[in-house]
């Protein structure tokens, strides 16, 4: 395979890297922590913030405005050249034959065991296909790729794009009044993108986002992120949002995090990720993890990811275990108190016996037993944009 991804080894790298926003998240008032080693907005402080600073209070204005989310340490990858779709489809459980251009879907990198190296976007771009990685992975998965995509096919890195998101019911009307493009920003309905000018700066935007609201992702250049940025936050609906209530909106959303929800040994049927394998590939097969897939298609998975509802005020963390009386059955692997209804709530992988809703369980939080009942997910509705 050729690829232009820089001389840049991932081993290389320095173990930091600066996002093109960190002076602007510094300067409004973001509280930095290390994520997939960039320095990040945990949540923002100051006066002049509108929500009253804080990761709840962040929460509850994307809920009821709009927020706007750095996620530039994401990966952003173009595929193209001869035979990219089958060489893609090689290596991701999806139908590119039904990917028109300015379409967007949500897909799976799997190994060879059908265990989840990372979930991604994909999106047919003109002359390419457009896929957005996660940053904690994107250098494992431009590896694996690499590896996998014939010389026929070339690879290029966007490291000089930057990616916002413009999450909330509000977001549209913020974004409406400074977009221009060949079509309306109107017409795009979620999992739809196209490419639009603001303030003189080119860029490609889908309705899509990561926390169950209606919601805008935007590629751009690096170099113009800060003026979109401060634009944006002018608007009256519009706060900078940080990586704290990103977790707690996805969370509510029912919508998995990588590194805890996915990982290498859980597989798409366990995690109850069906609608990333297309249903017309399940049978015949032809990408890497099939086997297992079909498998647990098949037999049933032994476990599966389900939602819980949790009594009291006290949440559950990653790595608490779920019990039905004394037989341990499973474990939490994202938990927290959920703003918007009030109440804790997690997502835990159990044994499938146990996976109906109404079950009740208990999880073993600080030497106590807490009352949980399996509930379906999202725990929150999602808001979707799907059109009139």
């Amino acid at each position: 395979m050729t690829d232009d991804i820089s001389d840049t080894h991932p081993d290389d790298l320095p173990e930091e890297r600066v996002l093109a926003l960190d002076g602007w998240h510094r300067a409004m008032g973001g509280r930095m922590v290390e994520f997939a080693g960039y320095q990040m907005p945990i949540h923002y402080a100051g006066d002049h913030l509108r929500h009253g600073g804080g990761i709840v209070g962040e929460h509850n204005w994307t809920r009821k405005q709009a927020g706007l989310f750095d996620v530039s340490h994401m990966g952003q990858l173009l595929i193209s050249g001869d035979g990219a779709d089958a060489a893609l489809e090689a290596l991701l459980p999806i139908d590119l034959s039904t990917l028109d251009v300015g379409m967007q879907r949500y897909s799976l990198l799997l190994n060879e065991n059908g265990g989840v190296l990372d979930d991604l976007m994909v999106s047919r771009w003109p002359n390419a296909l457009y896929l957005v990685v996660n940053g904690a992975t994107k250098w494992d998965d431009i590896a694996h790729l690499r590896e996998h995509l014939p010389d026929t096919v070339t690879l290029n890195h966007l490291e000089d794009r930057a990616l916002l998101a413009l999450q909330g019911p509000r977001a549209f009307a913020a974004l409406a009044r400074h977009v221009e493009g060949d079509i309306a920003l109107s017409s795009l309905v979620f999992m739809t993108f196209g490419h639009f000018s603001m303030a003189g700066v080119e860029m490609v935007i889908s309705r899509s986002g990561y926390t169950g609201e209606d919601g805008f992702e935007i590629s751009l250049p690096a170099t113009d992120a800060e003026k979109i940025a401060a634009l944006l936050c002018a608007e009256p609906e519009v706060e900078p949002i940080g990586l704290g209530a990103r977790d707690s909106l996805r969370l509510e959303a029912g919508l998995p995090l990588y590194g805890h929800d996915l990982d290498e040994t859980t597989d798409p049927v366990s995690a109850r990720l069906l609608f990333g394998l297309a249903r017309s590939r399940r049978e015949t097969g032809g990408w890497l993890g099939h086997q297992t897939c079909a498998r647990m298609l098949g037999e049933g998975a032994p476990v599966q990811r389900v939602g819980l509802k949790l009594d009291g005020r006290m949440p559950a963390r990653e790595g608490t275990l779920v019990f039905c009386g004394d037989t341990e059955i499973g474990r939490v692997t994202s938990g927290g108190f959920s703003p918007t209804l009030g109440h804790p709530i997690a997502m835990a992988y159990v044994q499938s016996d146990y996976t109906k809703t109404g079950t009740q369980l208990q999880l073993a939080v600080r030497n106590k037993r807490l009352d949980a009942t399996v509930t379906p997910m999202p725990f929150v509705p999602q808001n979707y944009f799907r059109g009139e």
